[in-house]
């Protein structure tokens, strides 16, 4: 059984950053993102009810999300050991002050 609570980050060829995480039960909707530098935290609102809190976030993810707008999210499915995982939901999280 994953974590749930197991996240990374991604920074593409374009230079976006792209956050992976296990997928929850609910869909995204309206999804946003809230930006805390002083405790190295990210706040991804997914949906009125579903509000995560990812901790210990490099500075390196914030230098790069200070010029975007959006942050990708690619939630995935949890994996059986002979699986590989499945995309489930792909979106953009407004960034917000």
């Amino acid at each position: 059984m994953p974590d749930f609570n197991t996240f990374d980050f991604m920074v593409t060829d374009e230079n976006e950053v792209l956050l992976l995480l296990y997928a929850r039960e609910t869909e995204p909707f309206e999804p946003t993102v809230e930006l805390n530098y002083d405790e190295h935290t990210i706040v991804l609102r997914r949906n009125e009810d579903d509000v995560l809190t990812l901790e210990n976030i490099e500075d390196e993810i914030f230098d790069d999300l200070q010029e975007e707008d959006t942050l990708l999210v690619c939630e995935i499915s949890p994996a059986e050991e002979d699986e590989e995982e499945k995309i489930v939901y792909t979106y953009e999280a407004d960034i917000i002050d």
